[in-house]
């Protein structure tokens, strides 16, 4: 349609399919009655928040609309919000009001379809629907075009509310009418108009769902635990604890040195392998270093472990600590082929001694407990130190020459470990061995327990979350379903 505004005599056009009693003169804000073709009065230009224009298109649900006006309207002296006049191409009325970023889709409902409106808690289409607030308002701004003639008196907006779904009845000076509304995602809004940008977001708005779905999270919840259930139940049913490495480890087979075990094979879920090692300690420790070389991958799950055990009399009592067995866990084994690679050693393996001394009286040899070797020129009162007797052996130094000499042998190394056991004054141990023994547990419980403990505790949060969310959705209406003091 065609119209020349009688005010500034600029045009204004819109392809509209119903017939128009005022517009509002894109040039001049002038308010115009169409059928006298006059001016009736200067209005404000609709500008903060507002982002669609008069002419605008988008589709809703599938049906595309015409924005033909927009209207601002105003609550006391600062809160506004923002109605926008649509119009499908058979003239169907719909609206799209927004608040602090809010959206609400609405369209015309027949009053008689609205049981106990009259009532704070009526019913439409089977729901009920609890009243929220009465809100007196005028116009602020408008612009476009109107099939009625704009109504400045004070208006009244009567919301009832359940859920996302809104029945709002809006009672001027002429007549009362009754609009449904639901929330719309202002995503959905920016899609449908391809907007650049959307009014701020603040604040919960009146029909704003809360922000997940607690009937759907509890199905998503449900399937997932029994899936979890049956799976774990399964794995475990269908396996067993399997002894996969069971040996005897002489100290004296891995000293200085380490020790590879035969490969394993391990087949099924993820479990942790159970190893128990024993030495026959007795007031004393050993050690035992495992490394788990899966062969597949090359990865490598280290660990070590010390066993003690001590026990004596003190006070007149007797007392112990420790143990000569103990259990650890690799955690998270999964299926593949296996070997360990093994060290160990003993307290007590290198006994400390003092004066060995040569049968010519020039050298003399001690060893403290960490294996530390000194070797004394008696007479020149010079002292070679070596941390083991391998360093002994490829040293040339004059002392050396002449601890050989004095000794009347080539091999120093032999010659102190024997005469180390006849000097020392340290117990020797008897324990000679450590015991390893792998078992391959079935699947723990451990990991399914935490994941039901944190979907119980995601739910509770959300149920809690979302009573403080409606708390906080009806904090400004006179009907709050929610005691004061839960605010």
């Amino acid at each position: 349609m065609h119209y020349v505004c009688p005010a500034c005599e600029s045009e204004n056009t819109l392809d509209l399919t119903f017939p128009v009693e005022e517009y509002v003169c894109m040039t001049c804000s002038h308010l115009i009655d169409v059928a006298g073709n006059k001016k009736i009065k200067h209005l404000k230009v609709p500008t903060e928040n507002v982002v669609l224009d008069v002419g605008q298109k988008g589709k809703i649900d599938g049906t595309e609309y015409t924005v033909v006006a927009i209207t601002v309207r105003k609550y006391g002296n600062s809160i506004f919000w923002r109605e926008y006049s649509l119009k499908d191409s058979k003239g169907n009325d719909a609206f799209l009001s927004e608040s602090d970023g809010h959206w609400v889709f609405l369209i015309s409902m027949h009053p008689d379809d609205f049981k106990g409106k009259d009532s704070k808690l009526p019913t439409y289409a089977g729901r009920t629907y609890r009243w929220y607030e009465n809100t007196p308002c005028t116009i602020d701004a408008a612009a476009g075009f109107f099939d009625e003639h704009l109504d400045f008196t004070i208006a009244t907006y009567k919301e009832y509310v359940n859920g996302t779904r809104m029945i709002s009845e809006e009672k001027t000076s002429r007549k009362s009418q009754y609009f449904y509304g639901v929330h719309i995602s202002k995503y959905e809004v920016k899609k449908a108009f391809k907007i650049a940008n959307l009014p701020y977001y603040t604040g919960i708005g009146i029909v704003q769902p809360y922000y997940f779905d607690i009937r759907q999270a509890v199905n998503i919840f449900c399937v997932a635990a029994l899936m979890i259930c049956l799976l774990q139940m399964y794995v475990y049913t269908s396996r067993t604890n399997e002894t996969v490495f069971a040996e005897t480890i002489n100290f004296a087979d891995v000293k200085d040195k380490e020790l590879v075990s035969k490969s394993f094979t391990l087949s099924g879920g993820s479990a942790p392998l159970k190893v128990n090692a024993f030495s026959g300690v007795d007031n004393s420790w050993a050690n035992v270093q495992l490394s788990l070389v899966n062969e597949n991958t090359n990865e490598i799950i280290y660990t070590s472990k010390d066993i003690e055990q001590y026990h004596g009399y003190e006070g007149g009592e007797s007392w112990s600590e420790g143990s000569q067995s103990e259990d650890f866990n690799l955690c998270g084994v999964g299926s593949g082929k296996y070997h360990f690679i093994i060290s160990a050693e003993k307290e007590g393996g290198l006994p400390s001694f003092s004066g060995l001394t040569s049968p010519d009286s020039k050298v003399v040899i001690s060893r403290d407990k960490s294996g530390t070797i000194e070797v004394t020129d008696i007479f020149k009162v010079q002292t070679k130190t070596f941390t083991d007797g391998q360093m002994l052996e490829k040293d040339t130094s004059e002392v050396i020459r002449l601890a050989k000499a004095s000794f009347g042998t080539q091999k120093l190394d032999s010659l102190i470990n024997t005469e180390a056991l006849r000097l020392t004054t340290d117990l020797i141990s008897n324990n000679t061995y450590v015991q390893l023994k792998a078992t391959w547990l079935p699947v723990s419980f451990w990991n399914f327990g935490i994941i039901l403990f944190i979907m119980i505790a995601l739910f509770v949060a959300m149920w809690i979350g979302k009573h403080y969310f409606n708390v906080n959705k009806w904090k400004n209406s006179s009907n709050s379903p929610y005691p004061a003091n839960d605010n």
